[in-house]
């Protein structure tokens, strides 16, 4: 009778948190689709109408899109699925699943806009006040573990090969394609784009809270090991086991330390979590210098 009724307590348990993992999976999903909309109202109602255009697949979609005359959310689809089958296999199928979703969103929102005339002729207004928007939308995408454009997937995949870091290489990729904007709409459109550009990235750092692309995150669990041995695994980082004693109990433990890029730290999450609910997590930006924070190759 006793073991029968802990069986029941544990189904209780056990369905309970699959229904707590389906509805944060359910507001994850629900903060992709508004930060993808808030992305197409920066583009369509601002930028766009006054040429000025943003960094990475976008932009390149978006000049594409003016000199052949299709529809902006095709380019935007298209071209970035090359990156979501190299982030299939090289970061995770989670990310891949979001941003997929993430960048349909955002082709069914530019679509559905693009009738819409933007709101102001002004192209400074236009560059500020489409920077926040845009950096707003993407900003929620990144927070809820996907991204919005395939440039950043090949930032992290270069990352693991040249000594570059993921910023400076989407900094150079987001350069040329402002510099190539320059020769189809003038150099005066390029330099505000750059403005938006700036703004945007800005605000993207606000709301996933932080500046930094490299994160530190120190994880304090009793399923260590298989933490450990899935993070290495899953994301090919490099993993510290540092020897911890807890201070009330007295129960010796190691606390795991991994650096990750921003971009990663959802996975991180997702990954602890499935081990361990009550496992500490704590992370924060810090600066890296050294070679060892660079990825093992995933093959």
């Amino acid at each position: 009778m006793i073991k029968r009724h802990f069986n029941i307590l544990k189904i209780n348990k056990v369905g309970g948190l699959l229904k707590n993992k389906y509805f944060v999976i359910l507001i994850k999903f629900i903060f992709i689709t508004l930060g993808a909309v808030l992305a197409a109202i920066g583009l369509e109602i601002f930028l766009i109408p006054n040429n000025l255009i943003d960094g990475g697949v976008v932009g390149i979609s978006i000049m594409m899109s003016h000199i052949t005359g299709i529809q902006l959310g095709i380019f935007t689809f298209i071209l970035n699925i090359p990156f979501f089958i190299l982030g299939y296999k090289h970061i995770g199928k989670t990310f891949t699943i979001a941003t997929l979703y993430a960048v349909i969103c955002l082709s069914f929102s530019v679509g559905f806009l693009h009738p819409i005339p933007g709101i102001t002729k002004d192209i400074l207004l236009a560059a500020v006040f489409g920077g926040v928007i845009m950096g707003t939308g993407v900003g929620l995408i990144i927070r809820n573990g996907g991204s919005l454009d395939g440039t950043e997937i090949a930032a992290i995949i270069l990352d693991k090969r040249i000594s570059f870091s993921i910023g400076e290489i989407v900094m150079f990729f987001n350069l040329f394609i402002l510099g190539v904007s320059g020769l189809i709409f003038g150099f005066d459109r390029a330099m505000y784009s750059l403005i938006a550009y700036f703004i945007a990235f800005k605000v993207i750092d606000v709301i996933v809270e932080g500046l930094d692309e490299s994160k530190a995150v120190t994880i304090i669990s009793e399923r260590h090991s298989d933490i450990t041995e899935a993070i290495v695994d899953r994301l090919g980082r490099g993993v510290t086991l540092l020897d911890g004693k807890g201070g009330y109990k007295g129960i010796e433990t190691n606390v795991i330390y991994v650096v990750v890029s921003r971009l990663e730290i959802a996975k991180v999450k997702s990954i602890v979590q499935g081990f361990d609910e009550n496992a500490l997590i704590t992370i924060g930006s810090v600066e890296v210098a050294g070679k060892r924070y660079k990825k093992k190759a995933i093959h």
